[in-house]
């Protein structure tokens, strides 16, 4: 069995897409930077929790990811007596996030153009047969 020619105007590897990095690629850490670079001064951590969906272990573990590769910032304190994590965005998660933001715009863009072209017919596949 042989594979079907691939176009001849697509570059080989056109849809790898480097800069979807895959640390912001999982759902709960795309939701946890969303969060943070939507409030510049940061989240306590039960209101990113809420904000995400998360249990308090599984936001704890993609905090530290985050942190860890310098994307986040955990400040610990205390308010009215009680103890509080604060979680901020930095300078380089924001730079970061950004320039992953800006490929997976493109992503959109390619999936939206190759959804819209006309479907390849049945003899597209010659050949070949659906299983």
């Amino acid at each position: 069995m042989t594979r079907p020619e691939s176009p001849i105007d697509e570059p080989t590897g056109r849809f790898a897409y480097d800069g979807l990095e895959r640390i912001f690629h999982e759902k709960a850490r795309l939701g946890i930077m969303t969060s943070l670079v939507t409030h510049s001064r940061g989240l306590v951590f039960g209101d990113l929790k809420d904000l995400c969906q998360l249990t308090d272990g599984n936001l704890s573990r993609h905090l530290q990811i985050l942190h860890e590769a310098g994307f986040v910032e955990i400040w610990k304190g205390f308010h009215k007596k009680r103890p509080q994590t604060l979680c901020r965005v930095t300078e380089e998660g924001r730079r970061r996030f950004q320039e992953y933001i800006n490929v997976l715009e493109t992503v959109v863009q390619d999936a939206l153009k190759a959804a819209s072209a006309p479907a390849a017919g049945p003899k597209s596949a010659e050949g070949w047969s659906p299983v």
